[in-house]
């Protein structure tokens, strides 16, 4: 018995990194292409754009939901790979992305920005951002992804983020979430404003009505002690980082 269920989960893996094999193949042309600055090369060596994707599942059939993209870094590979089969939609604070990269770009004439009325704001005092009129007016999209922007929120910010994504996904739809990481329990301070306590990212996902399914040591760096704020130079391009995979199982 233990060996047929070895050999079961052997072929599953084989089936699944010939799934991903066509996704692979355009994002390696995507990781060569002009659109991409030299600074933005040399950062696929530290956020291992292939391994991070595969892990999370992504299909080149997919509608799929970017939010925050910030600069576009990771809209440059997403969109090409469903540019022929998916549907690559962004989401909250994406008008830089929206003038930079998609204004008059029939590469990226396959992308729409949605929410455009959702609020990023601060609250008056306030470290982290708030989030309102955040609905997505999307359903039965296939993945929600976030790169290193959980932190940028405040509790209420992240509920309303999380709820979206629930929201907008289909029963079996992925929401994956990455970040620096922050020391369990470590109240806040001047040094770890752009970290979070994946512990916690966990327990309020699972909130939201997700279900952790897995993650992945693709970004631990044993190296960062978690005592620095992401941008010195000393810890910049080395932080540890969580890799997060739930899925929605219930309507």
């Amino acid at each position: 018995m233990k060996i047929l269920l070895l050999l079961a989960l052997s072929f599953s893996a084989l089936a699944a990194d010939d799934d991903f094999k066509v996704v692979e193949d355009k994002l390696m042309a995507a990781l060569k292409s002009d659109i991409r600055s030299e600074k933005e090369g040399e950062r696929d060596r530290n956020r291992r754009p292939v391994s991070t994707l595969k892990f999370l599942g992504l299909r080149d059939d997919m509608k799929v939901v970017e939010l925050i993209p910030g600069g576009g870094w990771y809209t440059k590979l997403l969109a090409p790979v469903l540019k022929e089969n998916g549907e690559l939609f962004l989401a909250y604070g994406a008008g830089r992305v929206a003038d930079s990269l998609l204004k008059d770009n029939k590469d990226f004439d396959h992308v729409s920005v949605v929410a455009p009325d959702a609020k990023l704001y601060r609250k008056e005092g306030a470290r982290f951002y708030s989030l309102e009129n955040a609905d997505l007016d999307l359903k039965k999209v296939d993945m929600v992804l976030t790169f290193r922007n959980y932190h940028n929120f405040a509790e209420d910010g992240r509920k309303a983020m999380n709820d979206a994504a629930y929201d907008a996904l289909k029963v079996g739809g992925i929401y994956g979430v990455v970040d620096h990481t922050r020391r369990h329990m470590q109240g806040e301070n001047p040094e770890n404003r752009r970290r979070f306590d994946p512990v916690l990212a966990i327990k309020e996902i699972q909130e939201a009505g997700f279900i952790l399914v897995d993650f992945s040591d693709l970004h631990y760096k044993l190296d960062d002690e978690l005592l620095y704020e992401v941008g010195r130079k000393s810890v910049s391009g080395n932080t540890d980082r969580f890799t997060l995979k739930f899925k929605k199982v219930k309507k």
